[in-house]
């Protein structure tokens, strides 16, 4: 029912503060968690814990510091919210009253007897200060609050308000209705669960004085590329719908409902249902899942001891075993105690130690497990010196837990051959001593070998991962030199080391009859063989032109340097990321810049490199006899191999554009196109379709998709919240991306962009002190992330190489489930 009418009383606060000061205060933004202590209490109300009861009430106040009659958007919210709490199940519907008299603040009777308050104020100095202690001591006792867009104008001078609210309108937002897409991140919150990953709508879209992420939980961003946000634009994080544990109770601010249409939409009556059935206690959310000050990163590895790699080798993979220990792979570079040969005429040219650790969670403690003698040790240099080789990948068995097998990726040094500069990549399975953590080098069965050149750097990939299906899915690099190419395609022809071109990707990544610049699937077999599942990207058995110039084993074909790949097993859907070329800026003559990239790949496909990247923007063909000079552009639906140093098919699988890339310019760059499809690649007509990133220095490091065990009893697991979300990230931690990214599945097999992203560097966290070069990371059994952070030197290990865990110690969902209204659900 309606209370209107009770009071028209409209207080007027003495003060002696001026006009300016007014607006600095609606203005400022002071921290969430700031709270003033009153003396004397203004207040002795004693509300009972939790306010309401079974029988659930919502108030709904929309007192106004404004003279006038009542706004027609309160009119609307009021009679949604009243059609709200008459809908949906029996046991989730709640009694509504509304009231613009502020007196019902300071009455413990009345206040005690509702679940949540709803402010649908216009705004201003609604309360005195006794009636803003009351709502304070109600929300003490476990109340709930929800605030819908001018409520964020309201109590401009109260530091508690701002907590509740959240944050503070700029002064200078957009006054005029404007369509918007907002992004749903939050896919479990009842608020948003239900509402479309892209929420189409029109609305008042406030900027806010101070971002509040990170002292929030975020439920949904607007996307500011979608509409005019104005002079005070926030940038790509721009909140518009949050919640949080506040003060005793739960707070939900929402920025929409800005128009009387808005109460009328079914999809905002759900988004303001949710939230008034968590706060009045109907259900339980997790709204402190993205708060920064819930996480805890924690260096698990001492530095190693002088000239010792007795904690970590160069870090370069990691993996976790199912009882918790993790194991952590050296490359190759030495201790910087150690020397260096990088003299082809010495037998020991490159000579490294690919090491293998084991961390035992039940022990705190590091055990060497074991080392490889590989190539992999050159130390720096330009492209012709320094060395990417190494011990690359790691994998555990699925049944490592009975056999202790363990899947290593890596360059034996007794494979190279000094006069060609050839060596041999292999996969091999070594058992583990699961009572020693050591490792049987005698027990290797080598799975799959082949070629690669080792006379230019870089680019040698390495991950492994497994499917449900016992499918092996190993990450190939293309190990050639972009810098005869001014940076761009990797595709000249010409240079070449005793007959091995070293600088044209096509007779590599393009390549179908070579391994190199792929993702490989093969099924291992228990005798250290393999077999060829159904579904990869050729047979083997091709019989186009002329036939033998397939090889059955390649998944993805046309990746440059997957270092790090993960499958997600609840989908089998595999996530790839990959590191480009080196051209700082795009060429109207030879292409895109350099793109970083990251898949998701839910079938066989050809990634496109070197032909394209990105959105299928295809680079510049060049051929002998002056490599110098463009020839036609490739064509992204119709590739051909036409190198002289192609032996496989000249007529290629199409490409398939790749869901995120990165230039130094930003996120996901897009030209205009000409007639026949072409970019213009002129940097003046960009457009950034993914605005929360960019690059720069950039190496890009694929991540995990997490999987929330509610099951589990970990209590370091990260929250429900993330479940399902993809993390992507970099190297580098400047401007470079540490996200955790919400894919469409309609979409993203064919390329659809993220529909929402979260930043991580406030959770893994960036700086000299922090993981500043981040170098692979997986969540372990416990639900916690394990992180390998590089140090700060190349081909080497440093006192900053370290593994770290980063848990959650926030708490579960709220409230608490014998402070539920109704019981249980």
């Amino acid at each position: 029912m309606h209370l209107r009418g009770l009071s028209t009383r409209r207080r007027i606060r003495v003060t002696a503060v001026a006009c300016a000061t007014l607006v600095a205060g609606l203005l400022s933004a002071p921290a969430a968690d700031a709270r003033p202590a009153p003396e004397p209490p203004l207040t002795t109300m004693s509300i009972k814990s939790p306010p309401g009861g079974a029988n659930v009430r919502v108030l709904i106040f929309h007192g106004s510091a404004a003279a006038g009659d009542e706004s027609p958007v309160v009119n609307a919210g009021i009679e949604a919210i009243e059609r709200i709490g008459l809908s949906g199940p029996a046991d989730q519907r709640f009694e509504v009253e509304a009231t613009d008299d502020a007196s019902v603040f300071t009455s413990e009777t009345r206040l005690g007897g509702y679940n949540a308050v709803v402010f649908l104020t216009g705004g201003g100095d609604v309360l005195d200060p006794e009636q803003e202690a009351g709502l304070e001591a109600y929300m003490e006792a476990g109340g709930g609050f929800v605030g819908v867009h001018d409520a964020a104008r309201a109590e401009p001078y109260s530091d508690w308000f701002t907590g509740l609210i959240g944050a503070r309108p700029a002064a200078s937002s957009p006054t005029a209705v404007q369509r918007a897409t907002v992004e749903v991140g939050d896919r479990r919150h009842p608020a948003t669960g239900e509402l479309p990953l892209e929420w189409k709508r029109p609305d008042l879209w406030p900027n806010w004085v101070k971002n509040p992420s990170g002292e929030v939980h975020t439920v949904a961003r607007v996307r500011e590329s979608t509409y005019q946000p104005g002079a005070s634009a926030n940038g790509a994080d721009h909140p518009v719908s949050w919640c949080r544990d506040y003060d005793g109770g739960r707070s939900f601010y929402t920025g929409m409902g800005g128009t009387v249409s808005s109460y009328d939409e079914t999809d905002f009556r759900t988004h303001l249902r949710g939230a008034l059935l968590w706060t009045s206690r109907l259900v339980q959310a997790d709204c402190k899942a993205t708060i920064t000050g819930n996480y805890k990163a924690e260096r698990l590895t001492p530095a190693n001891q002088p000239g010792q790699n007795d904690q970590i080798g160069e870090p370069h993979g990691l993996v976790t075993a199912p009882d918790g220990r993790v194991l952590y792979i050296g490359r190759g570079g030495a201790d910087s105690s150690r020397p260096v040969i990088t003299d082809w005429n010495n037998p020991d040219v490159g000579k490294g130690k690919g090491q293998i650790h084991v961390y035992d969670p039940a022990t705190k403690k590091v055990t060497l497990a074991g080392e490889l003698t590989v190539f992999g040790n050159k130390g720096g240099g330009d492209e012709l010196v320094k060395v990417e080789e190494g011990l690359l990948g790691i994998e555990l068995d699925p049944r490592f837990e009975q056999n202790g097998w363990v899947y290593l990726h890596y360059t034996p040094h007794s494979g190279v051959n000094r006069d060609t500069r050839m060596a041999e990549r292999r996969v091999s399975r070594f058992t583990l001593d699961l009572a020693t953590n050591r490792l049987d080098l005698g027990s290797e069965k080598v799975l799959l070998k082949w070629p690669v050149q080792v006379h230019s750097c870089c680019h040698a990939g390495g991950g492994l991962a497994w499917d449900s299906k016992g499918n092996l899915y190993i990450a190939t690099g293309d190990n050639n030199s972009s810098g005869f190419s001014g940076g761009y395609s990797g595709n000249n022809p010409q240079p070449n080391f005793k007959g091995v071109s070293f600088a044209d990707a096509r007779r590599t990544a393009g390549n179908t009859h070579n391994l190199n610049g792929k993702i490989l699937r093969i099924h291992p077999e228990p005798d250290g063989t393999y077999t060829l599942p159904a579904g990869n990207l050729f047979t083997g058995r091709e019989t186009d032109e002329g036939g033998g110039k397939t090889r059955g084993e390649i998944y993805v074909m046309g990746v440059r340097n997957p270092a790090r790949i993960f499958v997600d097993r609840t989908t089998d859907v595999l996530y790839a990321g990959w590191v480009g070329p080196d051209a700082g800026e795009p060429s109207p003559v030879w292409g895109p810049a350099k793109y970083d990239t990251f898949a998701v790949i839910t079938q066989a496909s050809n990634r496109g490199w070197p032909y394209c990247m990105g959105n299928k923007q295809p680079y510049r063909d060049r051929n002998l006899p002056d490599p110098s000079q463009p020839l036609g552009w490739y064509d992204c639906d119709h590739p051909k191999n036409e190198s002289p140093n192609n032996d496989g098919l000249v007529n290629l699988p199409p490409v398939t554009g790749n869901n995120i890339w990165y230039s130094p310019q930003g996120g996901a760059p897009d030209y205009p196109r000409d007639a026949n499809g072409i970019p213009s690649y002129r940097q003046d007509q960009a457009t950034y379709r993914l605005p929360w990133l960019k690059g720069g220095g950039q190496a890009a490091m694929n991540g995990p998709v997490y999987r929330y065990d509610a099951a589990g009893t970990s209590t370091a697991k990260w929250p429900a919240y993330w479940d399902g979300k993809w993390f992507v990230g970099d190297f580098y931690d400047a401007d470079q991306p540490r996200n955790a990214v919400v894919m469409d599945p309609r979409t993203q097999g064919s390329g659809g962009l993220p529909v929402h992203s979260e930043s991580l560097k406030r959770i893994v966290p960036v700086g000299n002190d922090g993981i500043k070069n981040l170098m692979d990371w997986k969540f372990g059994p416990d639900g916690a992330l394990y992180v390998l952070d590089y140090g700060r030197g190349f081909f080497t290990s440093d006192a900053k190489s370290a593994l770290w865990r980063v848990t959650y110690k926030g708490g579960g969902p709220t409230p608490a489930a014998d402070r539920l209204a109704r019981g249980a659900q």
